[in-house]
Formats: structure tokens, sequence, C-alpha cells
């Protein structure tokens, strides 16, 4: 149980950040299909790129899925380096494009909408877990299961706000996903060391 909690965990970590990249690059797609000519080949580049990031991130992500939970703790590092290059790209962009609220607010939009995705499909799978290891009744189980909603509606609601003030720089929509995304973390490890404990009891 133990392993397999700590590779949901980690599973549901890098799904997370690929919805995510997924999330920016299609809406980095939608705005290089509308612009000019100039524009377009310098959107065209930065899809590029971030693409290239995005599919160095899956491929350790399968290599460390078929390697195993050893592998995973010395292969998050070097995942975290290609999502750390994605955003890092994401955010040149954004600053040496000048003024792309459009972008920006789109780009937000979409990644939000996936990271909130990505909080309810982590919360299904815990429950699922949690009922075949017949730990669903566990007070620490359904306690867990409890405070991973409420964490999901409350950086649901505080990206909600962002997204219709609609003028934020793109570092302060950034903090916000960070914020989030580290609530997701915390709250996703949290569950799973929950029902390892749960299950080691029964």
């Amino acid at each position: 149980m133990s392993q397999q909690s700590s590779m949901h965990f980690y599973l549901n970590w890098a799904k997370e950040r690929i919805d995510e990249m997924d999330a920016a690059l299609a809406s980095f797609e939608v705005k290089a299909g509308e612009a000019k000519a100039e524009s377009k080949i310098k959107a065209d580049q930065i899809i590029a790129d971030l693409t290239k990031h995005r599919d160095e991130f899956q491929a350790q992500l399968k290599t460390q899925a078929e390697a195993g939970e050893a592998a995973w703790a010395r292969g998050k590092a070097d995942m975290e380096k290609q999502w750390n290059a994605f955003e890092a790209q994401m955010k040149t962009y954004f600053e040496s494009a000048g003024k792309q609220f459009e972008q920006q607010q789109a780009t937000f939009k979409d990644v939000a909408a996936a990271q909130a995705k990505a909080w309810r499909q982590a919360v299904e799978k815990f429950h699922e877990a949690a009922g075949k290891a017949a730990a669903a009744h566990s007070g620490d189980v359904d306690a867990v299961l409890k405070q991973m909603k409420s964490a999901a509606s409350e950086a649901e609601a505080r990206l909600q706000t962002l997204k219709q003030t609609g003028n934020e720089s793109w570092s302060v929509l950034s903090a916000a996903l960070a914020e989030s995304r580290k609530a997701f973390d915390q709250a996703n490890q949290a569950a799973w060391e929950a029902l390892k404990g749960s299950g080691s009891k029964s």
C-alpha cells in the first residue's frame, strides 16, 4: 500500500503539470492562429519551445512510471527542471511581448481550468483508492478527503476572482497559479499519506 500511495502522489503531481502545459499550449495555439505574419513567427517559436519542454517532461514521466517508486524520488527533480523551464519560457514571452493582456487572460483561464480539473480528478482517485483499501470509513481518510475538497474549492474561488479582474500582470497571475499548485501538492500528499497510514492499521 505504501508504494502504491507514493506512486499515486507522484502520478497526480506529474499529471497536474502536464494538464497545465497542455492547457497553456492550446491557448497559445489558438492565439497563434489569429496572429499576423510577424507575430505568428514569434508565436510559433514560443509554441515550439513550450512543446519541447512539455514533451521532455512527458518522456521523463513515462520513464519514471516504468521504473517504479525509487526512481521517482530521483527523477522528480529532473521533471521539476523541465516544469520550471516551461514556466520560465511563458514568463519570458509575456514580458517580452509587451502588453499581451488578452493572451495572458486566455492562458490564465485555460490553465486555471486545468488545475480545477486536476483537483477534481485527484479527489476522485483518492476516494476510489480509499474504497478499495476498505479504509473509506476511517476518520483520518474522511477528514483528509473533506479537507482536500475544501482546499480545491478555495483555490478555485481565488482563481475565479483573478479571472474576473482581467488586468493583472502575468507575474501576479502566475503567482496565483503557483499558490494553487502548491496547495494541490500538499493536499495530494496528505491524502495519500492518510491512506497509507489507514492501510497499515487495517
